[in-house]
């Protein structure tokens, strides 16, 4: 079966963004945005969760976009054209709720956008009308801009320097579009949690429904180690199997914020590891 999880594409969004096209015909037959995968790099690896970017169920593919952030990523990113993981199971989670939804604003931010894109993308082919807002921290870093473009009716980039688009964060260009009177039904937020956060607070300011993403911690995807729960309404939820949507009125972002940060010092040590290992195996 590791035959299958061949890399058929790679290309660099950024640079310290990969996008991998993935031979998965089992998973890419039942995926859907929202879900996620997960994948081990090699035989010893660890298990590491990533959203499906998108699929095509005639190919078999998944496409994921990674960014270079610990071991696992760099490992990952160093694979090329032709070679195989060792394992890549799914689609695990809940699919994103997109039936019925007429007007719908999807705000992305950073590397989340590539699990916003899909989102609207599914939304954009039942219909729906689908306005997009993007943020980044500056041009340098701007990723499916025509992608989004594609799936969009309206989109409005922001980029926190003001290299790009207009400056500012996400929030404003949200409020702007719902201060001259759009209406919608949703607004679907995926991005670090901070961002998500304050969009947050802002819809509930107009009271408009926000499903956020989250994605925390993750070691079996399942439900069983409980590394990813998260306190939504005053209940405890596991990210894996009863998200990774959630209404983001009711979630316990600082909590989630906390937890997220716990790990940051080790992630760092074995990133700084694995980097020393490959300069070590070029010289």
């Amino acid at each position: 079966m590791v035959d299958m999880y061949k890399i058929l594409r790679k290309a660099e969004l950024n640079p310290t963004v990969t996008l991998m096209e993935i031979e998965a015909p089992h998973v890419a037959k039942k995926a859907e945005p929202g879900q996620f995968i997960i994948l081990r790099v090699d035989v010893d690896g660890e298990r590491i969760p990533l959203t499906i970017a998108d699929y095509d169920r005639e190919k078999g593919t998944i496409t994921i976009i990674f960014q270079i952030v610990g071991a696992t990523t760099e490992k990952l990113n160093h694979k090329e054209v032709g070679e195989y993981l060792q394992d890549f199971v799914g689609p695990l989670g809940t699919p994103t709720h997109v039936e019925g939804l007429k007007k719908v604003a999807v705000v992305g931010g950073g590397v989340g956008c590539a699990i916003a894109y899909p989102v609207a993308k599914k939304l954009h082919s039942l219909g729906c009308v689908v306005h997009t807002v993007v943020g980044f921290r500056s041009k340098d870093i701007v990723i499916l801009e025509d992608e989004f473009k594609a799936v969009s009716d309206k989109l409005v980039m922001m980029t926190d320097d003001g290299t790009y688009g207009v400056k500012g964060m996400v929030t404003a260009g949200l409020e702007e579009l719902i201060q001259s009177g759009e209406q919608y039904d949703e607004v679907i937020a995926i991005g670090p949690v901070i961002m998500m956060k304050f969009v947050c607070k802002l819809t509930k300011q107009y009271n408009i429904k926000t499903v956020v993403s989250m994605n925390p911690i993750m070691i079996d995807g399942t439900g069983m180690c409980g590394g990813c729960r998260l306190t939504v309404g005053g209940e405890t939820k596991f990210a894996c199997v009863d998200g990774p949507d959630f209404d983001g009125h009711l979630v316990d972002f600082d909590e989630a914020m906390s937890r997220g940060s716990m790990y940051k010092p080790f992630e760092r040590h074995k990133y700084e590891e694995t980097c020393n290992l490959f300069k070590k195996e070029v010289q």
